[in-house]
Parts: C-alpha cells; structure tokens; sequence
C-alpha cells in the first residue's frame, strides 16, 4: 500500500510539473511567435542606430504621445526597408530634407529619453503604429496640400501621415465617392512642403 501511495505522489508530481511546462507553450514571448497582427521580427542594431531612430521620434512627433512616438518610427522602418531610401536607420533619418534640421545632433530633455527610449525598443521590438500601415511620408497636422498623390492614412502626434500613390493607378483602384479623412480634409492652407 505504501509504495501505491508513494506512485499516486510521484504520478501527481510529474503531471504538475509537466501541465506547468506546457502550460508555458502558451505564454511565450509575442515577439517570437510572429502571431501578432501588425508585428514585425524584432530587428538587432548598433546604440547609435537606436539613438537616430530615437531622435527621429523626439523631434518629429509630439513627445507626450507615445502613439506619435510610435507613428514616427514606423515610417523610419517603413523608409529603411524600402528600396529608394538609404539602408540603415541614420542614413534614413540623416537623409537631407526629410526630417527636422539638426534631429541627429541637436539636445533632447532629460525628463524625455526613457520614454523615448521605450518607444524606440518597441519599434525595434516590432511593434508599429496601427494606422500607419506602410505610409512614409508625414507633415504636420493642420496644413493641407494641393497634391492629388497624398492618401492620408492616420493623424498622430501632431503629424499626418500619408502613402504618396500614382493618381492615374488610385483612380482605377479607388471609387470616386472616397475622401479624406475629416480629420484631414478640415485643414487650414499652410505653406507647401519641400520636395519627398
């Protein structure tokens, strides 16, 4: 009877032991399992590649929102992996004209880096602005443009973000009862944006 007992204790033990391992299947990190919509491999680069991405969404967003902070870093990732932009995350954001005069040298708060520094480890982390998508191109919110390329996709941090698209394709694609974004279309006129 003693030993029947002692294999009911050693039986239950292993089944706890291996219900806690599988248990464990379910609760791997979402960064290895590819699972989440949206989500991109996590992507290993250099401080200095962390720092120009960070800068970039300092400068470029409206720093108490982090979602502006994450929009801005999604089009650097969207700029690095596309083809017509120079390769590498300072190259990218180091790319004349196409961001803030000085975002790579000049000063940041102290009272901003570690949520600046969160947000940048979530893009490289994967994650990406929901709205976003695969825009890479952004102005500041509340000027509006003549041009008839700009698809206007979300409104973050003080930015609007749009995909440029050829006209003559979007016509064909597009029904011609589809139209901006009240949040868009409501802006005033500002000056027109140097050439992307």
């Amino acid at each position: 009877m003693q030993g029947s007992e002692r294999t009911k204790t050693v039986s239950r033990w292993v089944v706890l032991a291996l219900a806690g391992g599988l248990g464990a299947c379910n609760t791997a990190s979402p960064l290895t399992t590819g699972s989440i919509p949206d989500r991109k491999p996590p992507l290993v680069v250099s401080d200095e590649e962390r720092d120009c991405l960070g800068r970039a969404m300092y400068f470029e967003s409206n720093r108490s929102d982090e979602g502006g902070l994450l929009a801005v870093g999604t089009v650097v990732m969207n700029r690095l992996e596309a083809a017509i932009f120079p390769g590498g995350i300072c190259a990218v954001v180091g790319q004349p004209g196409q961001f803030a005069p000085g975002v790579l040298t000049k000063p940041m708060q102290d009272r901003d880096l570690q949520k600046v520094a969160d947000a940048a480890d979530a893009v490289l982390a994967g994650e990406r602005h929901p709205k976003v998508g695969k825009a890479m191109y952004f102005h500041t919110a509340g000027h509006h443009f003549p041009y008839k390329n700009m698809h206007y996709v979300a409104v973050a941090g003080g930015n609007a973000f749009y995909e440029k698209r050829d006209t003559r394709a979007a016509r064909k694609e597009m029904p011609a009862s589809v139209a901006l974004p009240a949040t868009v279309s409501s802006y005033a006129a500002g000056p027109v944006p140097p050439a992307q």
